[in-house]
């Protein structure tokens, strides 16, 4: 007892030291794992941000999402290592909607710890199925995914109480068992639910202003932190980039409080590429926070990553990335192998 009081005093000694010396050490901030962050940002609890953080700026995470089937979830991330010869750094997965997808989420969340052990970012997302219908469901536009809510059933969801508020919370209740899996086993998920907020081919997406998809949003936030008190979730809040952008950034933000790390879904919406008018305003709007490409067709090249080097990750959508008129394999090859980009190899590893 007696050495880790005296231990105690002269670690105290030092930070007053230090802390006296003044102009030396511009970042007051304390370190994880001896890795400070940028001057200004404060450390997380979080090691993915803390990791975004430090590479913000310099370098961007190679990612790719992994689509159906739930039964094989590395499919579209062992198609980058065939083309590359190396792994992406973010493995991303989907609970998705179809009957053999929903009964196979556990092979899913397994993979999930299986690349978190590997040292891999995880992404977990949901495509939903609309909670005024049933599930499972289909993709269409009647009753699935892409169908609608009327104004009064939308207003019934955000309201506590109602049928579709409580059928809302039934399924987030299913979705939380697995989340909460990862959260016993030490897993962070970057979590990306009703993604594509200005989107209105979705059920939860396209609805401006105060009550409407951003409230959603902030409901199913607070029910899965608050009260199902899952605290392994980093919050990523998502638009896609339609010309738009510039309004739908205020119209459809849910809040500083309500999310951990802003990405844009790059799909050329506005028939223009990786602009810097994009790029500025998903950096200004994030206010510091990790900003992110969360899913691409055609993949930005090494020089618009040196350009814009403030994206952390880019995760390209399954399939579609390996179309030619996409991207050649030579492109791929090379964006895989830039010095600014990260793959699986050149990851730090989540126990140091």
């Amino acid at each position: 007892m007696r050495k880790q009081i005296i231990n105690g005093l002269m670690f105290l000694a030092i930070l007053i030291f230090t802390s006296c010396k003044g102009g030396e050490d511009i970042n007051p901030e304390p370190s994880i794992d001896g890795v400070k962050p940028p001057v200004g940002v404060s450390i997380s609890p979080f090691k993915t941000i803390n990791y975004l953080n430090e590479i913000s700026g310099n370098k961007t995470v190679a990612g790719m999402h992994n689509r159906e089937p739930n039964s094989d979830p590395t499919r579209w991330t062992e198609e980058v290592k065939t083309v590359t010869d190396k792994y992406p750094a973010l493995w991303s997965g989907d609970f998705l909607f179809q009957a053999d997808n929903i009964n196979n989420r556990q092979i899913m969340i397994d993979q999930a710890v299986n690349q978190w052990k590997k040292g891999a970012i995880i992404n977990i997302m949901w495509h939903a199925c609309n909670p005024a219908n049933s599930q499972p469901c289909g993709w269409d536009d009647g009753k699935g995914v892409m169908s609608s809510l009327s104004d009064e059933q939308f207003t019934q969801l955000i309201t506590d109480g109602t049928a579709i508020n409580t059928k809302w919370k039934q399924m987030m209740d299913e979705v939380c068992i697995y989340l909460q899996q990862l959260e016993d086993k030490g897993v962070e998920v970057l979590w990306r639910p009703l993604h594509e907020m200005n989107q209105g081919k979705f059920w939860w997406g396209g609805r401006p202003g105060a009550n409407g998809t951003r409230k959603l949003y902030q409901l199913t936030h607070d029910y899965m932190t608050k009260t199902k008190g899952l605290s392994n979730l980093i919050w990523v809040w998502n638009i896609q980039d339609f010309g738009s952008l510039s309004s739908d950034v205020n119209t459809y933000n849910p809040g500083d409080n309500y999310f951990d790390v802003v990405s844009m879904d790059m799909y050329f919406s506005d028939g223009s590429g990786y602009t810097a008018a994009k790029y500025k305003t998903i950096l200004d709007i994030a206010k510091g926070k990790p900003i992110a490409i969360g899913e691409c067709e055609k993949y930005p090249t090494p020089q618009q990553l040196l350009e814009q080097p403030k994206w952390t990750f880019f995760m390209g959508w399954s399939e579609l990335v390996f179309k030619e008129q996409s991207n050649t394999q030579a492109q791929i090859k090379a964006l895989h192998n830039a010095v600014n980009v990260v793959t699986l190899d050149e990851m730090p590893g989540w126990n140091r």
